[in-house]
């Protein structure tokens, strides 16, 4: 949803004072939103309800970071577009390119917000209100990925992971499919979905694509609403839809052809199932840098790609025991929880419930100013400290200098 467009849903919103009294009749509990649309955390604090976030880790850490207060060290915590190539392992060289993308993505939020919603909600709010202030007073940020994706960092007490929260064992498929995925042998089978916000490929992608699966020995089932590439073979069907999370638990399954969204790369992740990434916008370069990294995957350029290289890409995946030992130690991670994932997620906002939310969870840095979070002030005091002692002793070391060591006048010079 564009920028406009989430300005126009929030004005709507709370454009409806009989809708938004409603609201406050049907005394809810606790509100639980993605905060992909903007203005909920303001619902929230209007209807005076305690408020649950739930999503993936935003763009670059952005919300989390500057509205959530989460510690996010440029040392070893990528950001912005460093995400897609950089890890939290930096030399020198890395480290000043993050530190750079850092202070110039930060500036651009902190512009953006302030242009466009800070100003539309201290409109609603009737008094100054900014974005990152409301939606920093969350209760519970429910993040939809766990340690088996993230890199090792800093957590505050009110982030919860729950990512897999939706995965489940794999059900039996629909007979045809069945068929289709027994006829395919020791060879086994390809799962393929650029997720359904992708309809439609350039007849001269869909040929590429097609014709590179059309020399792999594996049978390929590939999510696909557009025109027949004129290159299918017949070891690959085309599906308005498919059952994904039941053929990637499939034992049949080889691998996994993504363009790297979130619940995909979990619903591998959980089955065991290496992937080979075609990221096509917003966090999916990310994710999939995520899973590359870690030696699951491989990653494709989808404009420059050619069939030679999505052919390598999956006998890479299928033939080389590494990426499914390295995917099969990452599912490993991920099972290996004291709670499932939904459990945690259900605790955490029965209790935010149970409690009229969770104050006592959330850092006191929300309500310090910008220099007094990083102690600007503390050190600016030591600084004028230092310096008054300093100057104070150079001070004094000059006048007994002076007095002790002054020319004393001779006898003679008196009489004189």
């Amino acid at each position: 949803m564009s920028t406009k467009q989430n300005q126009a849903l929030c004005r709507k919103l709370f454009a409806h004072e009989d809708l938004l009294e409603r609201l406050r009749k049907e005394q809810f509990d606790v509100l639980l939103t993605d905060p992909m649309y903007i203005g909920d955390d303001l619902l929230a604090d209007t209807l005076e309800l305690p408020l649950v976030l739930s999503f993936r880790m935003s763009f670059a850490y952005s919300l989390e970071r500057l509205c959530g207060q989460m510690p996010a060290p440029p040392s070893y915590v990528p950001a912005a577009a460093a995400q897609w190539h950089l890890t939290d392992r930096m030399d020198f060289t890395k480290r000043l390119e993050n530190m750079l993308l850092y202070i110039g993505y930060t500036a651009m939020i902190r512009l953006q917000t302030m242009m466009t919603f800070d100003k539309q909600y201290t409109k609603i709010a009737g008094k100054p209100t900014t974005l990152c202030e409301t939606m920093g007073k969350a209760d519970i940020w429910l993040i939809r990925t766990y340690w088996d994706f993230e890199y090792p960092r800093p957590l505050l007490p009110n982030f919860k992971f729950v990512g897999g929260l939706h995965c489940k064992p794999a059900k039996p498929l629909p007979k045809d499919m069945e068929d289709f995925v027994q006829s395919s042998g020791d060879d086994g089978i390809v799962v393929f979905s650029l997720g359904s916000m992708i309809r439609n490929l350039t007849k001269e992608r869909a040929n590429t694509i097609a014709a590179a699966l059309g020399q792999i020995p594996q049978k390929v089932l590939w999510r696909y609403t557009g025109e027949k590439p004129e290159t299918l073979s017949p070891n690959t069907r085309l599906y308005d839809w498919i059952p994904q999370n039941d053929l990637l638990g499939h034992p049949k399954t080889k691998a996994f052809i993504t363009h790297g969204g979130t619940n995909g790369i979990y619903e591998a992740i959980y089955h065991g199932v290496p992937m080979v990434g075609i990221p096509l916008f917003a966090d999916q370069p990310d994710n999939l840098n995520h899973i590359k990294t870690r030696g699951a995957a491989v990653m494709l350029d989808f404009n420059k790609m050619e069939t030679k290289d999505l052919k390598q890409a999956l006998n890479y995946v299928i033939n080389n025991p590494s990426y499914k030992e390295s995917m099969m130690k990452l599912s490993r991670i991920h099972h290996d929880q004291p709670m499932k994932p939904l459990d945690q997620a259900v605790y955490w906002i029965e209790f935010v419930m149970r409690n009229k939310g969770a104050k006592h969870l959330r850092v006191e840095a929300h309500n310090l100013t910008w220099y007094q979070y990083h102690c600007l002030d503390v050190i600016a005091f030591l600084i004028f400290v230092i310096a008054l002692v300093v100057f104070i002793f150079v001070k004094t070391c000059s006048w007994l200098f002076r007095k002790c060591f002054r020319k004393t006048p001779t006898r003679k010079s008196k009489k004189e």
